[in-house]
């Protein structure tokens, strides 16, 4: 009897360890398609980072920390991590997010002060907080207690030089509108509304001032990572708009906006004039739009549609990718380039969007 019921446990043991090799071996993970390193801009060393923790088989949320931090630590472009992207006095601070496209958590920290490692303060807030963000000083003081390096200095020689060669220019350009100053450089004071006009025409168009955002004064790495087991997250990291008004937090920390990740659909991130991207939420119209069917390229198409239709001289870009590796993105106002990284291929690959169209590979 005894061998019988011995038989009897090794049949079910076996049967269930068949039935769990047979799902498992249909995940996305293992089908050998994964991982996956999508970025925007031409960040390789951040992707190759991602790539390297992820194919090392950290999860998502991991390797999208890992990439970004690279990035922070590298000052890609100068307007990720410390040094870079003075404000109005001259400060430098930071925001940035991380979310899980499983649990959908986000955490994220904004207008940071003191502590140059925004994506992991970020996944702190996320890991020992019920909040999504956290702003300002406080944020700075929550990120040291967590363990991170501070207080820290974020400004750079760098920082410092251009913000100096700004105030010789009488602070030109800036972000201020509809004000009265004693001199170029404030203090400033609201114009009396009977000289305010609104800028907006019959058409429902808004005529911007010319774009403050290019380059070299505004970028964000956006980042989305599959990782081995098929699951999505995406994080961003940003030292926002140079010449800023003290206390503007952009689209970098806002979930839908700069990134949005949905492991059952897809991912997206997005690059530019934040001010007008959180207005839209172009991410989570992506990631949207794939649920119901649309392919990554039209999914993305759309999203700048829906934001140049209102403002024509607006400046961005987004890239979208699907659960099924699909990739692609649009821009307007700039030629855009984003980085993926996939088991196809031997070293990272740059794919460059031209403005108002839309690049699509499998």
């Amino acid at each position: 009897m005894a061998s019988s019921y011995s038989h009897c446990f090794y049949f079910v043991f076996f049967f269930v360890a068949l039935l769990l090799s047979e799902v498992c071996g249909n995940r996305l993970g293992d089908s050998g398609k994964y991982p996956l390193v999508v970025s925007t801009w031409p960040f390789v060393e951040a992707v190759r980072a991602a790539w390297t923790a992820a194919d090392d088989g950290l999860s998502a949320v991991d390797a999208v920390v890992e990439g970004c931090s690279a990035c922070e630590e590298l000052r890609c472009d100068g307007t990720v991590g410390p040094g870079g992207s003075p404000d109005e006095n001259g400060e430098t601070t930071i925001d940035a997010l991380v979310m899980d496209g499983v649990t959908m958590e986000v955490g994220a920290v904004a207008a940071m002060k003191y502590v140059k490692d925004g994506i992991k303060a970020a996944r702190l807030v996320m890991q020992h907080t019920q909040h999504t963000l956290l702003v300002g000083e406080p944020a700075s003081a929550f990120a040291i207690s967590m363990g991170l390096p501070g207080p820290t200095n974020l400004s750079s020689p760098e920082s410092i030089d251009k913000w100096i060669k700004w105030k010789e220019n009488l602070c030109q350009p800036n972000f201020r509108k509809n004000v009265l100053s004693v001199d170029s450089c404030g203090p400033y004071h609201a114009k009396d509304a009977a000289n305010t006009c609104v800028q907006a025409n019959p058409m429902g168009t808004i005529e911007s001032s010319p774009s403050r955002f290019g380059l070299h004064s505004h970028d964000t790495i956006a980042m989305a990572v599959i990782d081995k087991m098929g699951l999505i997250a995406v994080g961003t990291s940003t030292n926002g708009a140079t010449f800023k008004i003290p206390g503007r937090v952009g689209d970098g920390p806002i979930a839908g906006s700069s990134a949005y990740a949905d492991s059952d659909v897809g991912a997206c991130g997005a690059t530019g004039d934040g001010d007008v991207m959180m207005r839209f939420l172009p991410c989570y119209q992506v990631v949207e739009s794939m649920r119901r069917g649309m392919e990554p390229k039209l999914a993305a198409e759309d999203a700048i549609l829906r934001i140049t239709q209102k403002y024509p001289d607006f400046v961005g870009a987004v890239f979208a990718v699907n659960k099924d590796g699909m990739h692609a993105g649009a821009c307007h106002g700039w030629t855009f380039q984003y980085s993926v990284r996939s088991v196809e291929m031997d070293e990272v690959e740059i794919f460059t969007v031209q403005p108002a169209t839309v690049s699509m590979f499998t």
